[in-house]
């Protein structure tokens, strides 16, 4: 049964590890995915015995993966997490009908996922048309297939259409910032009730929980759970000073991810998870567009994936 959406709103309010998905040469390694879930699923470090909740997104390379390999991925990762974990859906809406069929077909998996996540659109669009197409999407799948919709928030143009967007469709649950702290206040004060507002740069959020955001997501999780975790931990009981220390230990690793406009985003994560050395998680080789770094970045790493242990 789909969860009530007060109940999927607190769920959220988490970490949302999004994994990468390893890979061995050109094909998927779905093997070493289900070593990374189970790693991200026994090691679960946050409080109150809350639920993981794992994305199959954007770090995860789906824009570089076929309809096919996705809803295979989804099956396999919400077979794994059972009722034991919340799962989200990265959909990639270009073209939308074809990004409809997906969800369609995720939606008759024995496993549903519980939200969709809607990627940056690419191409040409302008405001009203996002309001307008997505406003009639989300009525379509929201009514067809009992979807919710987060919006991946990555154009500042658009911000008054998706906080109109929020507060209009009853099948949009909320917003993921992809942009900058400035934004924060501005969404969260025009959503208000309507949905949560989540932080989407990784985890360096403690500013922008202190400015009301709920949650974050995380591409590192599969790699160090447990700074991930206590850092939504300490932000939940409003202890930013703890946020901010573990956010400091993780600022090098994230440094790395997001510099020049996030082009280490998925091998910084890969080249950590294997110089790190764990035999619980699979970094693969690679993925499509995403080599291994540099011999120079991966000498940075290594630094950094040694002082990261203690969070694995």
């Amino acid at each position: 049964m789909p969860l009530e959406l007060s109940n999927l709103l607190e769920v959220l309010n988490s970490v949302t590890a999004i994994p990468i998905v390893p890979f061995d040469g050109d094909k998927i390694d779905y093997t070493g995915h289900g070593k990374n879930i189970d790693y991200l699923m026994h090691n679960n470090y946050l409080d109150e015995g809350r639920q993981r909740v794992i994305a199959i997104a954007g770090t995860s390379l789906i824009h570089h993966i076929s309809e096919t390999e996705q809803l295979r991925l989804i099956d396999q990762t919400g077979r794994q997490i059972g009722d034991d974990g919340i799962l989200m859906s990265g959909i990639v809406p270009n073209p939308i009908r074809q990004a409809g069929q997906l969800i369609e077909a995720q939606s008759e998996l024995d496993k549903p996922p519980d939200v969709y996540l809607l990627m940056p659109l690419t191409g040409i669009s302008s405001p009203e048309g996002i309001y307008q197409h997505y406003m009639e999407f989300g009525e379509k799948y929201g009514t067809n297939c009992g979807a919710r919709f987060l919006y991946y928030f990555r154009q500042k143009r658009d911000m008054a259409a998706v906080i109109r967007l929020l507060n209009d469709s009853p099948h949009f649950v909320g917003v993921k910032i992809g942009t900058g702290e400035e934004d924060v206040t501005p969404l969260v004060e025009g959503v208000g009730e309507s949905g949560i507002v989540m932080w989407g740069i990784g985890d360096r959020c403690t500013r922008p929980a202190q400015l009301g955001t709920k949650g974050h997501t995380s591409g590192i999780a599969v790699a160090f759970a447990r700074a991930s975790d206590e850092i939504n931990n300490a932000q939940r009981r409003g202890d930013y000073k703890t946020s901010a220390h573990i956010e400091a230990d993780i600022a090098p690793l994230e440094e790395i991810r997001f510099m020049n406009e996030r082009v280490y985003n998925y091998s910084a994560v890969v080249e950590a998870m294997i110089l790190s050395g764990f035999d619980d998680i699979a970094a693969g080789s690679g993925g499509p567009f995403n080599p291994r770094v540099p011999s120079e970045i991966q000498e940075q790493l290594r630094g950094v994936a040694q002082n990261l242990k203690r969070y694995h």
